[in-house]
């Protein structure tokens, strides 16, 4: 009988793993709204216990930017649907279907609650400490790249001045998305302290040139890598054209201050961004290259979350230091930006990132 109910104990986890359920542990265990399981494939879940007692699960990075899910808060919105929200920039999952009122998507995976144990739908382990594996090929890929002076080893200040002292902008790129991932996990998690670079490292064969003196495009290394790809499509590569240094310029001109740098990068810079997006897409929509507008069209909705996410902070910092927002951000536009803002403004878009014409028509030049 004693080899009887061995055998059937192992039937029956034959029959748990051959139909991709996870047994990730006691349900007791989970009391927590959001907890983080690594996978073994580094698509990692959150598991996300509600106040009524349900599970959910769903990628634990936002499909945005990769934003920890797991940090974010459960809400109840108006129409009764639970969902998960981004800190990074506020972007809602829903539990149910991992659907979004900005378009995006989650992958979302079912839950069941069987004997006081907790099961995940999926095809590969989960575990609660990040596999060794995968952090192996992290470390081995970043040990490549050329290493900055610094005084505090292994913090968050030290791989952002390593990603400055990156010339290849491919691996630049590589590198900030690999060094976000062991933020994430927890296996970088002092912030730290370092002198960085005055300038970021560029390839020699980069043609910079003054700002004004060519029209301004857009950052990120999501951007730049859609923008490469593209580029390379069509027989070309980043670096044939001239490139200007404006957004570094004003970061060096604003590092003593942060309400200056959200103020003139996020909030002046990047919502420029906004405004030359609808004559942009004009352009290459009438030559009939509909790839590119799609790959715009990913940029721009990146650029309404970077303009909310500057002036969400911005509000944040003055709301702490009793400031009011509007006559800061009035004030601090003239000493750090050179000219007046200039229309035409996309006030859709610039409102969608929170932004209403109360913050910028007061810094237009009078009529």
């Amino acid at each position: 009988m004693e080899g009887f109910c061995e055998d059937l104990v192992t039937a029956l986890k034959e029959v748990v793993s051959n139909t991709n359920w996870q047994c990730v542990g006691e349900k007791d265990n989970f009391k927590s709204p959001c907890t983080k399981f690594y996978s073994e494939d580094g698509q990692h879940v959150v598991l996300i216990h509600t106040g009524d007692d349900r599970f959910y699960a769903m990628d634990s990075a936002c499909p945005h930017e990769g934003g920890p899910l797991e940090q974010g808060d459960i809400e109840e919105l108006a129409n009764g649907r639970m969902v998960l929200t981004c800190p990074w920039h506020d972007f809602e999952f829903c539990l149910n279907d991992g659907s979004s009122s900005s378009g995006l998507q989650n992958n979302v995976y079912d839950v069941k609650v069987y004997e006081g144990k907790v099961y995940i739908q999926t095809q590969n382990a989960l575990s609660l400490v990040p596999w060794k594996e995968t952090l192996c090929k992290q470390t081995a890929a970043m040990e490549t790249v050329k290493l900055l002076p610094c005084t505090d080893k292994e913090s968050l200040c030290y791989w952002a001045s390593r990603i400055l002292g990156t010339a290849d902008p491919e691996e630049k790129a590589k590198l900030t998305h690999q060094v976000q991932e062991l933020w994430n996990s927890g296996n970088i998690s002092d912030i730290g302290q370092t002198q960085p670079p005055t300038q970021p490292c560029r390839k020699e064969n980069l043609t910079i040139v003054q700002p004004g003196k060519i029209k301004r495009g857009k950052g990120g290394t999501l951007h730049y890598r859609l923008l490469e790809k593209r580029l390379l499509e069509l027989g070309s590569n980043f670096g044939a054209l001239p490139v200007h240094n404006g957004l570094w310029q004003s970061a060096a001109d604003t590092a003593h201050d942060l309400l200056a740098r959200l103020a003139i990068v996020h909030m002046v810079h990047e919502a420029r961004g906004l405004d030359v997006h609808p004559q942009t897409l004009q352009r290459f929509s009438a030559q009939g290259d509909e790839y590119s507008v799609k790959v715009l069209e990913v940029i721009y909705t990146d650029e309404i979350t970077h303009v909310a996410a500057g002036l969400k902070w911005f509000t944040y910092i003055c709301t702490k230091e009793q400031k009011d927002c509007l006559s800061t951000f009035h004030e601090l536009v003239p000493l750090y930006f050179k000219g007046y803002l200039k229309p035409p403004f996309n006030s859709e878009g610039r409102k969608s990132a929170g932004m209403t014409e109360e913050w910028y028509l007061p810094l237009v030049k009078p009529s």
